[in-house]
């Protein structure tokens, strides 16, 4: 059986392929997400895609020419810091790129991936957006 440190460096090998700084990017997100929750999973999605879950989709992550796209599977968690910069009008997922130069917001992603987490375990938001509960 995969431990925790070792299951994304083998079941994301396509992250090797991946600029330096855009794998360190990811290692940073992946910190974050298992911040948020410690019963978070780690699998592969769509053949090569990594993706965080928990009660749901948290979030996807994928390499690109000149960034990184982490994609947030929800789109009714709030966002008050603004980190969110693709998307905004999506009704199932919303993303933030993030160039090589740039920094990200550890504090707000990690704020944002506990709100997606509570949504999932409240019943996923696609029912909280209903009105619906498990109470």
């Amino acid at each position: 059986m995969l431990t925790a440190s070792t299951s994304i460096a083998v079941r994301f090998a396509s992250i090797r392929t991946w600029l330096s700084w855009q794998q360190k990017l990811c290692w940073q997100v992946r910190d974050l997400v298992h911040a948020a929750d410690a019963d978070v999973t780690e699998t592969i999605k769509r053949t090569k895609l990594p993706y965080f879950t928990l009660d749901g989709n948290i979030c996807a992550l994928l390499g690109a020419k000149d960034h990184v796209n982490i994609f947030i599977y929800d789109p009714i968690a709030p966002d008050p810091e603004g980190i969110i910069n693709q998307g905004r009008g999506n009704s199932t997922a919303r993303a933030i790129q993030v160039h090589e130069s740039e920094p990200i917001n550890k504090r707000a992603l990690l704020k944002l991936f506990k709100a997606v987490i509570a949504n999932n375990r409240a019943c996923g938001w696609r029912r909280l957006q209903r009105g619906w509960s498990r109470v």
